[in-house]
């Protein structure tokens, strides 16, 4: 009896057919709906998508006129272009026609007091010979290459780190194998200078360098820039545009190569030389240092420009009382702007106050 009773409450729980056809028919209707909303809503999404067109249908005007192709112009190009338009722009005129500073009696003077206080090492230029580290003598070496290379290291740092750099560059690839620099990856040249400082720098310019010169020239060389025979010799601008051409080399480095392996009478402006001439008065106090070496080429006489240049240098160096506008520290220079103050009331200790931090 028990057993019927069971039986007769499953039954009883069981859900008729006809229910069963009923919600499956329901759920199906509710599927399809939530099938065809979906569908509806992607079919929108992609309707909004642009179809991308294909390469060749692309144009390539730009905005500045019909059927001109676009041209991307690269930093490097950007920045030699300009520093090709200064070096042509103040060939022959300094960039402050007007100031007539450093006459030669002026530049004659600064160059006999800085003699008496530093012993020139070499009162005349010499030859470049090949045996001197390239870095530590300014490129004062005959293959124009390696001068260009060493006195890339040299910038900004001392001689005796640029002399390492470049003496382990030699070691990593072999004295002047540039074929060898310039394919090398450039990690490995980067290792080869740190002690020089501005590794990463100096070896992406000096690789940038090596590579335009080979597909300029054929060749690994720039030996045409120091030819001397009559028809061949090629003027100091024309050196300086080509120097200035390759990217990461300025117009100090240039007239460094000049002056130092291809024996020309340019005047280098370094930090020293720079920093020295604001203090002298030799130009306007906005003056940089590219301007500065423009306007000190064409003022200071040719015969006094390579030992200038090297006792400018020796005595920013050495000298403490020009460092700083404010040192206590005694300089010869400043003793003699005062000295010229108190005999023609000039405002020569007014330029000082114009110098650079």
């Amino acid at each position: 009896m028990r057993r019927c009773n069971e039986a007769e409450k499953e039954d009883a729980k069981m859900v008729p057919a006809w229910e069963l056809v009923t919600i499956a028919s329901r759920h199906t209707i509710i599927c399809s709906r939530l099938f065809e909303h979906t569908l509806a809503r992607y079919s929108r999404t992609c309707s909004d998508i642009k179809e991308p067109r294909p390469l060749c249908q692309m144009s390539t005007r730009s905005s500045s006129g019909p059927g001109l192709k676009r041209k991307r112009a690269t930093p490097g190009s950007s920045q030699t272009a300009k520093k090709l338009k200064l070096q042509s722009s103040f060939v022959a005129e300094s960039p402050f026609p007007d100031f007539e500073h450093p006459t030669p009696a002026e530049a004659k003077e600064v160059f006999n007091l800085l003699s008496k206080a530093h012993r020139l090492r070499d009162p005349e230029r010499r030859a470049p010979v090949a045996g001197p580290n390239a870095a530590q003598t300014c490129g004062n070496v005959p293959n124009v290459i390696e001068s260009l290379i060493g006195t890339i290291l040299s910038q900004n740092t001392s001689g005796t780190n640029s002399g390492r750099a470049k003496t382990n560059l030699d070691a990593a690839f072999g004295r002047n194998n540039f074929a060898a620099i310039a394919s090398a990856p450039l990690n490995e040249v980067v290792e080869a200078i740190r002690c020089g400082g501005l590794a990463n720098k100096k070896a992406a310019t000096i690789q940038k360098a090596l590579r335009s010169i080979k597909q300029r020239h054929g060749q690994y060389s720039l030996q045409h820039l120091a030819a001397v025979e009559e028809g061949e010799r090629m003027t100091d601008d024309d050196i300086m545009k080509e120097l200035l051409a390759y990217d990461g080399v300025g117009p100090k480095t240039a007239s460094c190569v000049l002056l130092f392996c291809l024996g020309r009478d340019s005047f280098a402006v370094d930090t020293h030389v720079f920093r020295l001439s604001k203090i002298l008065g030799w130009v306007p106090p906005k003056a940089d240092r590219i301007l500065t070496q423009a306007h000190l080429d064409l003022r200071v006489p040719s015969e006094l420009k390579y030992g200038l240049h090297v006792l400018m240098i020796q005595h920013g160096r050495a000298c403490k009382g020009c460092k700083k506008i404010d040192s206590e520290e005694s300089c010869i220079l400043k003793e003699c702007l005062k000295a010229r103050k108190a005999e023609d009331g000039d405002d020569a200790l007014e330029v000082i106050d114009d110098d650079e931090d």
